[in-house]
């Protein structure tokens, strides 16, 4: 699902550990959209609300007992103030609430500059075309309505270790993408035969938009085990990190799977 641009990440989300592998993502001219980790892990985190249309829908987030978000910064169009709150440290993700992600998500890259930091987008647009573009673009991608605030939390704690992270409807089209490729059908199998019967359940959970968090709830498992099972997956699959992984489980092609996916999506 390689798209013209390319994604810039940092040194760290390229090893296979407890903190995952950098994501596919964008670059819009030298606009980049990459991973953060946090130099202090028990440090809460600092996230720019970038609403490009209307008011932000979550008034009450983050929750004082957040346990991973700590401050929210708001800003408007056109973003330039996100470049200066970038050489100083001060964000480390952001949240682009829009109402139609095929523009709004090129003006935030455009805004951000040369800023590497991950990117979730929140939108009411669920048609496939649409998530598989910000997908292509290294994004999370929530549609309204089809998360909460703590899903939100979770979103970005995931994009600081390189995780990508959809919510059900958004997972969805992106399945409905996979479909559409031709072919491909055993290789899917046999890639999904190297792994475990555990590592088989925890990717399908992946796949459906939850995080390592989520997963362990569902599983009665701790979040560090399913982060390490995570990483076992990834060396298997030859995944770059959580995205590449769940683009060959939903039986992208090996090589390509950018192009391919991003084609089958229009």
């Amino acid at each position: 699902m390689r798209s013209p641009r390319h994604v810039r990440t940092s040194k760290h989300s390229a090893q296979h550990s407890a903190q995952h592998g950098a994501q596919h993502g964008a670059q819009h001219g030298s606009q980049h959209v990459g991973t953060t980790v946090p130099a202090d892990p028990s440090r809460k985190l600092s996230v720019a609300l970038a609403c490009a249309d209307g008011d932000w829908p979550h008034e009450d987030w983050p929750a004082p007992d957040d346990p991973y978000v700590g401050r929210v910064l708001r800003l408007s169009p056109p973003y330039r103030a996100l470049r200066e709150l970038s050489s100083e440290g001060a964000v480390d993700v952001v949240v682009l609430r829009c109402e139609d992600p095929s523009t709004a998500f090129a003006g935030l890259l455009k805004g951000m500059g040369a800023m590497s930091a991950p990117v979730i987008v929140l939108s009411p647009r669920r048609d496939t075309e649409t998530v598989v573009e910000v997908f292509r673009g290294g994004a999370g991608y929530l549609v309204e309505g089809d998360y909460c605030t703590h899903m939100l939390s979770s979103a970005v704690m995931a994009a600081t270790v390189g995780h990508t992270y959809l919510s059900p409807t958004a997972c969805a089209a992106l399945r409905d993408a996979a479909r559409r490729i031709p072919g491909g059908g055993e290789a899917t199998e046999r890639m999904r035969a190297l792994l475990s019967p555990r590592e088989r359940e925890i990717m399908e959970l992946l796949s459906t938009g939850l995080g390592a968090q989520e997963i362990g709830l569902r599983l009665g498992l701790s979040e560090k085990t399913v982060r390490n099972n995570l990483s076992n997956i990834y060396a298997k699959l030859d995944a770059r990190g959580g995205t590449d992984a769940v683009l060959r489980w939903l039986g992208a092609p090996y090589s390509d799977t950018q192009g391919t996916l991003g084609s089958a999506a229009r």
